[in-house]
């Protein structure tokens, strides 16, 4: 299952992962949930002013992985972060104590500092949005949410059997209403959906969609 938070040009994925490597010695698969800052890029329409536009959802800027040991439900004693990427490679694993004790409310408050964050990978500040910090900053409530639920379904074995598309559809359904009418509310009062200072008389699409 895979959450995506879209800003201006960075973007909050967040997906369960179970994972297995044989270098990990004698402690096992490693399962949780993984969420990542990423770069995000409107590209060119591939078809007419109508058409969908195509999303890239580019290189990582920064990485929380809410891990446990297989054996261990509920430990979160392999919770780390990468505080920054060289290209798609991550850096070392940085532990963090509250990371496994109140792992929810640590990313929440890692997220409400895109500048912090952005300092210690080595990202600048240029590289973002305008926008980028406000609206993530706005978000991080739905987005503290959305990791609550997910985190708990992978503890209580739910994400491992594997439910259908329909049903996680109908599960998520009351938060993208919520967000659907916090976009509304910003278009209605001005500050979403407006004419680009540079548009031309020509035909205008400014969006991410």
């Amino acid at each position: 299952m895979l959450r995506v938070f879209g800003f201006d040009r960075i973007g909050v994925l967040f997906s369960d992962l179970y994972f297995a490597d044989p270098s990990q010695g004698e402690e096992g698969p490693e399962l949780g949930v993984r969420l990542e800052v990423r770069f995000l890029e409107r590209l060119a329409l591939r078809g007419s002013a109508f058409s969908a536009r195509p999303i890239a959802v580019d290189e990582p800027i920064w990485r929380a992985d809410l891990l446990e040991t297989e054996a261990s439900p509920g430990s979160l004693n392999h919770a780390h972060h990468h505080s920054h990427f060289e290209g798609w490679e991550p850096g070392d694993r940085s532990f963090v104590e509250d990371m496994s004790t109140d792992p929810v409310a640590w990313v929440a408050k890692r997220l409400g500092d895109l500048d912090g964050l952005l300092d210690e990978a080595g990202v600048s500040r240029r590289q973002v949005g305008p926008t980028d910090a406000d609206e993530l900053r706005a978000a991080v409530p739905t987005i503290a949410t959305e990791l609550r639920r997910m985190l708990d379904r992978v503890w209580s074995g739910e994400l491992a059997q594997r439910p259908s598309g329909g049903d996680e559809f109908r599960a998520t359904a009351p938060t993208i209403a919520t967000e659907l009418r916090r976009m509304l509310d910003r278009a209605w009062g001005g500050k979403l959906a407006q004419r680009p200072k540079s548009a031309s008389l020509t035909t205008i699409r400014a969006g991410w969609l």
